[in-house]
């Protein structure tokens, strides 16, 4: 059985759960090849996304000309599946915010894959986001490509189900996967009650590197780490505000930004806006190993998310046997329990996150190790990457 994932982008600085679930798929004995939309190999620095580059076929590498040549090829052999392919791309490129040449150029995308899946005996495709990547899985099916599947992240295709004809594609699909509870309950809005039974929950995982990590005990030092791409969804704005409470109240205390985005230069603004050049600290993206070595060195990881689906950065400090501050946002909940392993706030409350933050610096190191380890017990149950692999395996076998 050999199995194609399909991502908008891969390798990717945030994909690392998407190479994860690929070399655990790969670790259940399938063969899996690996297509990506469009390539952001300039912007990796870990050394198992450099080593997926060199695995991964990049679509729009064919150029423009390769694009039309694909097009213009199945439209010759196969013009029934082409001309219902094509009613389908004016269906839902009339309903999306990119418009119908976009999704032409999507088009375009299915047919140069319908040529490679051909080529490697593809049988099944699963695509991870219900966005562009799955619209080319979806147009490639109607072309007489292999079946199906997507995983499904959030925020984004919550919030825009109806552009991102989220229905048509799960009702196409063999199967949906979910990473939450909550992700999940949402796909059931936005489809109808008879496609219920496609829809499953596999959660995004961590690997042997997290989850049988020596110990590193909590260390004394009042550091925090927020781990996330610098974007409006992550609060990093809001986590500024409230760090600025801490060192109006005299606090000592350091807080680490891993991680680079659009947001970047609003943040280094507001920093030196509100004089916390000396509490704050942005490394830019990371590697893997320096990621976790950010984690290693707090007492807890903060993520104060307006918008979400489950971030895995949570599971990662959890399996470290650090804590999480986070907000009770989508997923979040299904993971973090205040008191046990964390402390979640309302997404959006400056005040309230200072609090947790301060209640983080003020508990004593033996309730950090508690907290720590309860919720390493956690992330080992429910997002061992080896186990949800396992679950996927079985829902492409039944799917082919």
């Amino acid at each position: 059985m050999n199995i194609a994932y399909l991502v908008n982008q891969y390798p990717k600085v945030s994909h690392s759960f998407v190479r994860r679930e690929i070399l655990a798929v790969e670790a259940c004995g399938l063969k899996v090849a690996r297509f990506s939309i469009r390539s952001c190999e300039a912007e990796l620095v870990d050394k198992g996304d450099k080593q997926e580059q060199e695995l991964t076929q990049v679509i729009l590498g064919v150029g423009v000309k390769g694009l039309a040549l694909a097009l213009f090829r199945v439209a010759l052999t196969k013009p029934a599946q082409f001309i219902e392919a094509l009613r389908l791309t004016f269906q839902v490129g009339w309903h999306s915010e990119r418009g119908i040449i976009l999704h032409l150029a999507y088009l375009a995308e299915a047919c140069v894959l319908l040529n490679w899946f051909a080529e490697q005996e593809i049988t099944h495709v699963h695509a991870h986001f219900g966005t562009n990547s799955t619209t080319v899985a979806m147009l490639c099916r109607v072309l007489g490509g292999p079946t199906y599947s997507f995983t499904v992240h959030g925020p984004e295709e919550f919030d825009k189900a109806t552009i991102l004809s989220l229905a048509e594609k799960i009702q196409r699909s063999t199967f949906v996967a979910a990473v939450s509870s909550f992700g999940k309950s949402q796909l059931f809005r936005w489809c109808d009650r008879a496609f219920w039974s496609k829809i499953h929950v596999i959660h995004c995982g961590v690997d042997a590197d997290f989850l049988v990590h020596p110990h590193v005990p909590i260390p004394a030092a009042p550091r925090f780490v927020c781990v996330g791409r610098l974007s409006e969804q992550k609060g990093h704005l809001l986590l500024l505000e409230a760090a600025s409470k801490l060192a109006a109240s005299g606090l000592d205390f350091k807080l680490v930004f891993v991680g680079d985005g659009p947001l970047r230069s609003e943040i280094e603004q507001q920093i030196s806006q509100l004089k916390l050049q000396n509490h704050i600290e942005i490394t830019g993206w990371a590697s893997g190993e320096e990621v976790q070595q950010q984690l290693l060195a707090s007492r807890a990881m903060v993520l104060p998310s307006f918008a979400e689906g489950l971030p895995v950065v949570i599971m990662e400090a959890l399996a470290l046997n650090r804590p999480v501050i986070s907000t009770y946002v989508a997923g979040i909940p299904e993971l973090v329990e205040p008191g046990v392993c964390g402390w979640l706030v309302p997404p959006g409350s400056a005040e309230l996150l200072a609090a947790a933050m301060r209640s983080a610096l003020e508990s004593p190191l033996e309730k950090l190790e508690e907290m720590g380890k309860a919720g390493a017990e956690r992330v080992a149950q429910q997002h061992n990457a080896a186990l949800e692999a396992k679950k996927l395996v079985a829902l492409f076998e039944s799917a082919i």
